[in-house]
């Protein structure tokens, strides 16, 4: 238990490092998440958006691993698709136990209801969100996952991060800051990171296939993270990114 409660106030500290002072509710759910389910904020198996948290898809398999998931199984819905329109809906089953029944999520993505950044990935997404739901039923979660979230993968929050504004100044930066793109590249720099693991940590904190399909959201969000871990504990990120290396093929 102890250590739980110390999970949960590095969890708090860097919450505040990255969204602010979260309001007292949001600390109470902060704390039953991190004792329930361990959750990590600095793992990036939780957002904190617009007052309210959610849980990654790389949370819900970190979850599910350490939980001694059996399985999990997808089945495109063909007579609910539309391969034309590109509307994809998934079914996707997890295994808790050899002798698991398994829980059934659906998940469904069209060009109305993803990011204009990810037109094209539609199917992919529509597979995770089925995943997602299927997995939250499987161990008890009612958070919603970022990765099921309309009103930040729709189009209405593209159009916000796509709209011109007099605040972009021909420096390439945003009110006087730089863009995050410059801001992702300054870290990589200052910290001596490798920028290819960097991507794919951030394509995998976004919940996304590449970094370039996260939108501005995200994106923040993830410099925010990565700025405050390498500052908190380098060798852990270091330790993190090695992860997302892959390994040698082996020579014949």
């Amino acid at each position: 238990m102890k250590r739980k409660v110390a999970t949960f106030r590095s969890n708090a500290n860097l919450a505040r490092q990255l969204w602010g002072e979260p309001s007292r509710i949001a600390l109470h759910t902060l704390r039953d998440l991190t004792v329930r389910y361990s959750l990590s904020v600095a793992a990036g198996d939780l957002q904190f958006l617009e007052g309210r948290w959610y849980v990654t898809h790389s949370g819900l398999l970190r979850l599910a691993s350490r939980k001694g998931c059996r399985g999990i199984t997808t089945i495109l819905q063909e007579r609910l698709s539309d391969v034309a329109a590109g509307r994809w809906v998934f079914k996707a089953t997890v295994y808790k136990s050899p002798s698991s029944k398994g829980f059934v999520g659906y998940g469904d993505a069209d060009p109305s209801n993803v990011s204009l950044m990810v037109h094209g990935a539609e199917m992919r997404i529509a597979e995770t969100r089925a995943v997602n739901r299927a997995l939250r039923k499987a161990y008890g979660i009612g958070l919603c996952s970022v990765e099921e979230l309309g009103s930040l993968s729709g189009n209405s929050g593209a159009a916000r991060d796509h709209e011109p504004s007099a605040k972009h100044s021909s420096n390439g930066s945003n009110n006087g800051q730089p863009r995050l793109r410059d801001q992702l590249c300054l870290l990589i720099r200052q910290h001596n990171l490798d920028p290819t693991l960097v991507k794919a940590y951030a394509a995998d904190f976004c919940g996304t296939p590449s970094l370039k399909e996260a939108n501005r959201d995200l994106v923040q969000s993830f410099v925010s993270h990565l700025a405050a871990c390498a500052k908190e504990d380098r060798n852990m990120l270091i330790c993190r990114l090695n992860s997302y290396a892959h390994p040698a093929e082996a020579k014949p």
